[in-house]
């Protein structure tokens, strides 16, 4: 017996592979992607690169599994979601329970030649477009969820930029949850920039309820010579909540990345960067920030690859953990043989608020080369007593004084968002997130004799 027909989603996922690959209207691959899941199976904790994140609790739950085919237009998303970001313009996409949601086209294709839309869509009117690119990054070998991903995925986001092209308004794309049912869902989605190309691309992970939820997400992002990519994700799952995500980047020469991704609340969340640097002069900057409590769970991983010379890569990801939360974070950089001139520097940074808080980080280098500028740390501690008592003997109650802490650590990640509106939103939303959460007022310098003490609430994000 196959360890993972254990659970009670697996016959749903046999029976949906079947019936998928005897339809003609779907991309190729899938019945080989869905062999290789059942050789690999879930993952689980006896793998090294999982021994942090245990899904076995998860899939032993009813899930069902929801085959998402065409897209819908008979759901008013405004009634479900309404983004907060003022004066945000955006291009915005929605995905509903794995399910595209549009209003007048499921594809749009704009006169500059960006075609942005359903990738179910996008397959049907532009397969030479779609199949050049679509699995090319992906690979199925990784993990048993990718494979999974590849063999069942029937829908998700896809959004082309030709060379040339310089797409001014960022493009939003917002990933709901919102069903009575206890979703178990597969999506993905393909972002191609051509040569010189730019785009800034947003990816909102929301729940509206609190419901167990299992959510498989791979995304393949392909920039080609000279392009640049804006890659901001932000992450507000509820507490029932799974969610793996998997990202595949492809930068050819002197393509440009940054990739962040804030985490604010989730059940249990892994974020997987798979970044091959192949073009000479590619340049990768990936940052991350989880804001974690109660029993949550937030695993990062990273795998950067310098496959070419003259490549520069920073990671930086930093974490406030609380309660009995937990996280992971395993940061791996590879420098191909003939990779010379590589700069490659990568860093993980923790705070633990509690004794029951739990980190585990990992961050390593694998060097082939030997004309290569390469460093790694990782850092665990608690909030330093000393500059708690600097900032109460200057006034501040020891509320505020946590705060402005650990908002001062947090704000290094925040401030490398470059839309201001998007930067300000966000550093508001941690503001929010650890004055509510996280930090705890056991009293105040000037505490006095009534009952309640006196607080001077102050806005970090304006000092």
């Amino acid at each position: 017996m196959n360890e993972s027909e254990k659970y009670p989603v697996f016959a749903q996922l046999k029976q949906a592979a079947e019936r998928q690959n005897a339809g003609p209207d779907l991309w190729y691959g899938r019945d080989n992607a869905f062999h290789t899941f059942l050789s690999a199976g879930f993952p689980h904790s006896k793998m090294e690169k999982w021994r942090n994140t245990n899904l076995s609790p998860f899939l032993s739950k009813d899930f069902t599994y929801i085959e998402n085919t065409d897209p819908v237009s008979d759901v008013d998303i405004n009634q479900v979601f309404r983004c907060e970001i003022h004066n945000f313009e955006t291009s915005l996409f929605t995905l509903l329970n794995g399910a595209y949601v549009y209003n007048a086209s499921p594809l749009t294709k704009l006169e500059n030649g960006v075609i942005a839309g359903s990738l179910r869509n996008a397959w049907s009117e532009y397969p030479e477009l779609v199949n050049q690119y679509l699995g090319q990054l992906t690979e199925n070998n990784l993990n048993g969820l990718v494979s999974l991903n590849s063999a069942l995925a029937t829908a998700g986001f896809f959004i082309y930029v030709p060379d040339n092209i310089v797409v001014e308004k960022p493009v939003q794309l917002v990933n709901l949850i919102n069903t009575g049912e206890h979703p178990f869902l597969q999506i993905r989605n393909l972002i191609v920039l051509g040569k010189n190309s730019k785009l800034t691309f947003v990816q909102c992970d929301d729940s509206i309820d609190d419901k167990d939820s299992f959510l498989n997400v791979a995304s393949e992002f392909h920039l080609a010579e000279g392009a640049s990519l804006d890659h901001y994700k932000l992450q507000n799952k509820d507490d029932r909540a799974v969610m793996v995500n998997t990202s595949f980047f492809g930068l050819q020469r002197n393509a440009k990345l940054l990739t962040n991704t804030i985490t604010f609340n989730g059940g249990t969340i892994r974020n997987e960067s798979v970044v091959n640097l192949d073009g000479e002069g590619a340049e990768a900057d990936i940052l991350g920030l989880y804001l974690v409590d109660r029993k949550q769970h937030v695993d990062n991983q990273v795998v950067v690859r310098h496959n070419a010379p003259h490549c520069n890569s920073s990671e930086l990801f930093k974490g406030i953990i609380d309660d009995e939360a937990s996280v992971a974070f395993n940061g791996h950089i590879i420098v191909q043989p003939g990779a010379q001139k590589t700069n490659a520097f990568q860093s993980n940074k923790n705070i633990l608020l509690t004794d029951t808080a739990q980190v585990s980080t990992k961050p390593f280098l694998e060097i082939y080369a030997d004309d290569v500028k390469c460093s790694h740390g990782a850092t665990i501690g608690q909030l330093d007593e000393n500059a708690l008592f600097y900032l109460k003997q200057r006034g501040l109650c020891d509320r505020n004084a946590r705060m402005l802490l650990m908002y001062a650590f947090a704000e290094e990640v925040v401030r490398k968002i470059s839309i201001e509106s998007l930067h300000e939103r966000t550093a508001d939303m941690v503001s929010r997130r650890l004055n509510g959460e996280l930090s705890i007022c056991d009293q105040c310098v000037l505490h006095c004799n009534n009952e309640a003490p006196m607080e001077f609430e102050i806005d970090v994000t304006k000092i």
